[in-house]
Protein backbone atom coordinates (compact mmCIF):
# COMPACT_ATOMS: atom_id res chain seq x y z
CA UNK A 1 0.00 0.00 0.00
CA UNK A 2 1.50 3.26 -1.06
CA UNK A 3 1.28 6.05 1.40
CA UNK A 4 1.54 9.53 -0.03
CA UNK A 5 3.32 11.97 2.18
CA UNK A 6 2.75 15.65 1.63
CA UNK A 7 5.35 18.14 2.87
CA UNK A 8 4.20 21.66 3.37
CA UNK A 9 6.79 24.44 3.48
CA UNK A 10 5.98 27.41 5.60
CA UNK A 11 6.74 30.62 3.72
CA UNK A 12 8.50 33.25 5.88
CA UNK A 13 7.08 36.75 5.38
CA UNK A 14 9.45 39.12 3.57
CA UNK A 15 11.15 41.47 5.93
CA UNK A 16 9.80 44.96 5.66
CA UNK A 17 12.10 47.62 4.27
CA UNK A 18 12.22 50.17 7.04
CA UNK A 19 14.15 52.86 5.01
CA UNK A 20 16.88 53.35 7.60
CA UNK A 21 19.62 53.39 4.94
CA UNK A 22 17.83 56.12 3.01
CA UNK A 23 17.48 58.29 6.10
CA UNK A 24 21.18 57.87 6.95
CA UNK A 25 22.14 58.70 3.36
CA UNK A 26 20.09 61.89 3.44
CA UNK A 27 21.67 62.94 6.74
CA UNK A 28 25.18 62.35 5.38
CA UNK A 29 24.31 64.26 2.20
CA UNK A 30 23.03 67.25 4.20
CA UNK A 31 26.14 67.21 6.41
CA UNK A 32 28.44 67.16 3.37
CA UNK A 33 26.49 70.02 1.77
CA UNK A 34 26.80 72.13 4.91
CA UNK A 35 30.51 71.35 5.13
CA UNK A 36 31.00 72.39 1.49
CA UNK A 37 29.14 75.67 2.07
CA UNK A 38 31.22 76.39 5.17
CA UNK A 39 34.43 75.69 3.24
CA UNK A 40 33.44 78.05 0.41
CA UNK A 41 32.54 80.81 2.88
CA UNK A 42 35.82 80.29 4.72
CA UNK A 43 37.81 80.61 1.48
CA UNK A 44 35.89 83.74 0.50
CA UNK A 45 36.47 85.31 3.91
CA UNK A 46 40.18 84.49 3.73
CA UNK A 47 40.43 86.13 0.32
CA UNK A 48 38.65 89.26 1.56
CA UNK A 49 40.95 89.50 4.60
CA UNK A 50 44.05 89.02 2.45
CA UNK A 51 42.82 91.70 0.05
CA UNK A 52 42.14 94.15 2.87
CA UNK A 53 45.61 93.58 4.31
CA UNK A 54 47.13 94.23 0.89
CA UNK A 55 45.17 97.48 0.54
CA UNK A 56 46.20 98.50 4.04
CA UNK A 57 49.87 97.89 3.24
CA UNK A 58 49.50 99.90 0.03
CA UNK A 59 48.13 102.88 1.98
CA UNK A 60 51.12 102.79 4.32
CA UNK A 61 53.49 102.82 1.35
CA UNK A 62 51.61 105.76 -0.21
CA UNK A 63 52.01 107.72 3.02
CA UNK A 64 55.72 108.12 2.29
CA UNK A 65 54.87 110.51 -0.57
CA UNK A 66 52.84 112.68 1.76
CA UNK A 67 55.63 112.76 4.35
CA UNK A 68 58.21 113.77 1.75
CA UNK A 69 56.00 116.58 0.42
CA UNK A 70 55.28 117.91 3.93
CA UNK A 71 58.96 117.87 4.96
CA UNK A 72 59.93 119.63 1.72
CA UNK A 73 57.46 122.43 2.48
CA UNK A 74 58.69 122.75 6.07
CA UNK A 75 62.28 123.10 4.91
CA UNK A 76 61.35 125.90 2.49
CA UNK A 77 58.75 127.76 4.59
CA UNK A 78 61.11 129.89 6.70
CA UNK A 79 59.24 132.62 8.62
CA UNK A 80 55.90 131.23 7.47
CA UNK A 81 56.25 128.70 10.29
CA UNK A 82 55.72 131.36 12.97
CA UNK A 83 51.98 131.66 12.28
CA UNK A 84 49.12 129.55 10.99
CA UNK A 85 49.15 128.91 7.24
CA UNK A 86 45.91 127.08 6.34
CA UNK A 87 46.50 126.95 2.55
CA UNK A 88 49.56 124.83 3.27
CA UNK A 89 47.80 122.71 5.89
CA UNK A 90 49.86 124.26 8.66
CA UNK A 91 48.97 125.16 12.27
CA UNK A 92 51.60 126.92 14.39
CA UNK A 93 50.07 125.45 17.56
CA UNK A 94 49.85 121.90 18.80
CA UNK A 95 46.54 120.19 18.06
CA UNK A 96 44.95 117.61 20.34
CA UNK A 97 42.40 115.31 18.69
CA UNK A 98 39.16 114.64 20.52
CA UNK A 99 38.66 111.28 22.27
CA UNK A 100 37.22 109.99 18.99
CA UNK A 101 40.73 109.82 17.55
CA UNK A 102 42.33 111.22 14.44
CA UNK A 103 39.67 110.09 11.98
CA UNK A 104 36.98 111.97 13.87
CA UNK A 105 39.26 115.00 14.30
CA UNK A 106 40.16 114.98 10.62
CA UNK A 107 36.53 114.95 9.48
CA UNK A 108 35.23 117.47 12.04
CA UNK A 109 38.13 119.95 12.25
CA UNK A 110 40.72 119.48 9.52
CA UNK A 111 38.36 119.13 6.55
CA UNK A 112 35.85 121.90 7.48
CA UNK A 113 38.74 124.35 8.01
CA UNK A 114 40.67 123.19 4.93
CA UNK A 115 43.78 122.52 7.02
CA UNK A 116 45.14 119.84 4.71
CA UNK A 117 47.06 119.56 1.47
CA UNK A 118 46.59 116.84 -1.13
CA UNK A 119 49.53 115.06 -2.74
CA UNK A 120 49.38 115.74 -5.64
CA UNK A 121 47.61 119.08 -5.20
CA UNK A 122 44.67 118.05 -7.40
CA UNK A 123 43.93 115.17 -4.98
CA UNK A 124 44.26 112.60 -7.78
CA UNK A 125 44.62 108.97 -6.72
CA UNK A 126 47.86 107.09 -7.34
CA UNK A 127 48.35 103.82 -9.21
CA UNK A 128 47.15 101.85 -6.17
CA UNK A 129 43.94 103.88 -5.96
CA UNK A 130 45.03 105.82 -2.87
CA UNK A 131 44.36 109.49 -2.13
CA UNK A 132 47.08 111.12 0.03
CA UNK A 133 46.78 114.30 2.11
CA UNK A 134 48.62 115.80 5.08
CA UNK A 135 48.41 118.40 7.82
CA UNK A 136 51.26 119.88 9.89
CA UNK A 137 51.26 121.07 13.51
CA UNK A 138 54.05 123.00 15.19
CA UNK A 139 54.33 121.61 18.71
CA UNK A 140 54.04 125.01 20.39
CA UNK A 141 51.57 126.56 22.82
CA UNK A 142 50.75 129.55 20.58
CA UNK A 143 51.63 131.32 17.35
CA UNK A 144 54.67 133.56 17.17
CA UNK A 145 58.36 133.37 17.90
CA UNK A 146 59.28 130.77 20.54
CA UNK A 147 60.04 132.46 23.85
CA UNK A 148 58.15 135.63 22.96
CA UNK A 149 55.11 136.91 24.81
CA UNK A 150 51.90 136.01 23.01
CA UNK A 151 48.22 136.51 23.69
CA UNK A 152 48.13 133.45 25.93
CA UNK A 153 51.49 134.05 27.58
CA UNK A 154 55.00 133.02 26.64
CA UNK A 155 55.17 130.94 23.47
CA UNK A 156 56.66 127.62 24.56
CA UNK A 157 57.58 124.84 22.18
CA UNK A 158 58.73 121.25 22.32
CA UNK A 159 62.42 121.36 21.47
CA UNK A 160 65.07 118.84 20.67
CA UNK A 161 67.96 118.69 23.17
CA UNK A 162 71.04 120.76 22.38
CA UNK A 163 74.47 119.14 22.32
CA UNK A 164 77.71 121.01 22.68
CA UNK A 165 81.29 119.83 23.04
CA UNK A 166 83.46 122.49 24.68
CA UNK A 167 87.22 122.57 25.42
CA UNK A 168 87.78 119.09 24.10
CA UNK A 169 90.87 117.99 22.29
CA UNK A 170 90.39 116.63 18.82
CA UNK A 171 92.58 113.94 17.43
CA UNK A 172 93.25 113.31 13.80
CA UNK A 173 90.10 112.39 11.91
CA UNK A 174 87.85 113.29 14.86
CA UNK A 175 84.78 115.40 14.14
CA UNK A 176 82.92 117.16 16.94
CA UNK A 177 79.27 117.89 16.17
CA UNK A 178 77.48 120.73 17.96
CA UNK A 179 73.71 121.10 17.74
CA UNK A 180 71.21 123.68 18.95
CA UNK A 181 67.60 123.32 20.04
CA UNK A 182 65.23 122.66 17.19
CA UNK A 183 61.45 122.96 17.18
CA UNK A 184 59.39 119.82 16.72
CA UNK A 185 56.72 119.62 13.99
CA UNK A 186 54.20 116.81 13.72
CA UNK A 187 53.22 115.70 10.22
CA UNK A 188 50.00 113.68 9.99
CA UNK A 189 49.34 111.81 6.77
CA UNK A 190 45.90 110.49 5.79
CA UNK A 191 45.63 107.89 3.05
CA UNK A 192 42.21 106.84 1.74
CA UNK A 193 42.15 103.79 -0.51
CA UNK A 194 39.87 101.16 -2.06
CA UNK A 195 37.24 99.34 0.03
CA UNK A 196 36.99 102.36 2.34
CA UNK A 197 40.51 101.72 3.62
CA UNK A 198 41.85 104.65 5.66
CA UNK A 199 45.30 104.84 7.25
CA UNK A 200 47.03 107.52 9.29
CA UNK A 201 50.79 107.92 9.62
CA UNK A 202 52.61 110.47 11.75
CA UNK A 203 56.17 111.74 11.65
CA UNK A 204 57.83 114.19 14.04
CA UNK A 205 60.39 116.46 12.39
CA UNK A 206 62.89 118.76 14.14
CA UNK A 207 63.84 121.96 12.31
Amino acid sequence: MLVQHTHSCAMQPRARQTGVVLVITLIVLVAMTLAAIALVRSVDTTNVIAGNLAFKEATVNSADRGTSAAVAWLESAGNLLLNDNPPNGYKATEQHPAPGGWDSYWNTVIVPNSLFVCVPTNCAVDAAGNSVSYTINRLCSAQGTPGSLGAGGVVSCSLSPAFFVLNSSQGGGTIVLNSVNQIYYRVTIRVAGPRNTVSYAQTVVAL
